[in-house]
């Protein structure tokens, strides 16, 4: 059992050598890059131990059951534990998705209801940074279109995480977010107390970590400038600070007009840009690999519906995932966890019938 355990134990010896090399962390790309896969298989290598430890200790059991009471009450328990340690290795040796370590940027999209989407918009965004507060990262608004009322057209949020732990990093946490996100609740425009129905739409993008990481062909490039623009479309601006940029291979357009210079508007724009590409690769693998995308629940565009906040009820219900809870402002303020873990278990759960078939 576990038999392709000893070459990933393999690895993580060659790892540790490396990372004990000081020459090593003259390259900064290859040591965050070893230090990554180092993190992610010293659970592997921990969960190993631990279960092979369980075996030996049940297998001395057996052994000794027959002359001494004691040690034949602890099989039971023992096998009991191997199982759970069986199991929990099993859930680790899941392949994961090559972006979980990876910080993302997160995109909120006011949709259908005006005003109302718009507003729901920035709750959204703000569920969202607490979340990440509450886990320490680090929050950043890139690139924000308000509305009227105080609300988000559009808005773009990078958070940086503090862990090289795949299964602790910012994509494998937040990826599950992409998506239709549903609201029911008595807007503040509304005079007579009736209860609207609006959304917002939700993507999630894994960041590029270094500029070098994805070489992007300038001459692929069309950028166009222009003056930035605030509520109501009145100019912010009397200067050509905004930057679009479309990436003409892809068709993928990025605008960027929240800081006063050119420069730095470009420097954003490619910083999305970047991340966009590369979750469009990724979805050409996807594509290519039906077996994986059908066990994954996430999704990279915002036409799936996939969560409901009821605000009269004050419930939360997750379409996928089948899970309800009566603590929507809780979550709103940012107790989003047992949220995404149920999405993150119903994944690996479909991960591990996908291996089994």
């Amino acid at each position: 059992m576990f038999e392709s355990v000893q070459g990933l134990l393999d690895e993580h010896d060659s790892i540790q050598a490396q990372l004990g090399d000081p020459a090593v962390y003259a390259d900064q790309k290859v040591a965050r890059k070893l230090g990554r896969r180092s993190a992610q298989l010293n659970g592997i290598v921990e969960a190993y131990h631990r279960w092979h430890g369980i075996e030996d200790d049940l297998a001395a059991a057996r052994e000794m059951a027959a002359e001494d009471p004691e040690f034949a009450a602890e099989v039971p328990e023992l096998e009991a534990a191997l199982e759970t340690a069986g199991a929990k290795l099993r859930r680790l040796l899941i392949p994961r998705d090559p972006d979980d370590a990876r910080n993302v940027i997160l995109e909120v999209k006011g949709g259908e209801g005006g005003d109302e989407a718009a507003l729901f918009a920035a709750d959204l965004l703000r569920m969202y940074a607490r979340y990440a507060e509450s886990r320490g990262w680090k929050t950043e608004i890139i690139s924000a279109n308000e509305s009227d009322l105080g609300g988000y057209k559009d808005v773009q949020m990078a958070v940086k995480g503090n862990s090289n732990d795949p299964a602790e990093g910012v994509y494998a946490r937040l990826k599950f977010e992409g998506g239709v996100h549903r609201v029911q609740r008595v807007p503040v425009t509304e005079s007579q107390g009736r209860i609207h129905t609006s959304a917002a739409g939700v993507l999630v993008l894994p960041e590029v970590d270094e500029p070098e990481e994805l070489e992007i062909n300038q001459n692929d490039l069309k950028i166009d400038v222009y003056r930035s623009s605030g509520p109501g479309g009145q100019s912010v601006n009397t200067t050509d600070s905004a930057v679009r940029i479309t990436h003409l291979p892809t068709g993928i357009v990025v605008a960027m007009q929240n800081e006063k210079s050119q420069l730095q508007n470009r420097e954003a724009g490619m910083r999305v840009l970047r991340a966009r590409i590369l979750a469009h690769q990724q979805e050409l693998i996807d594509a290519e690999n039906s077996a994986q995308r059908k066990s994954q629940i996430r999704t990279m565009d915002r036409s799936e519906r996939i969560r409901t906040y009821n605000y009269p009820e004050n419930r939360i219900a997750d379409h996928r995932t089948g899970y309800k809870a009566y603590n929507l402002d809780q979550v709103m303020n940012g107790d989003l966890e047992p949220v995404i873990q149920s999405a993150i278990e119903m994944d690996e759960q479909s991960r591990l019938d996908a291996i089994g078939e």
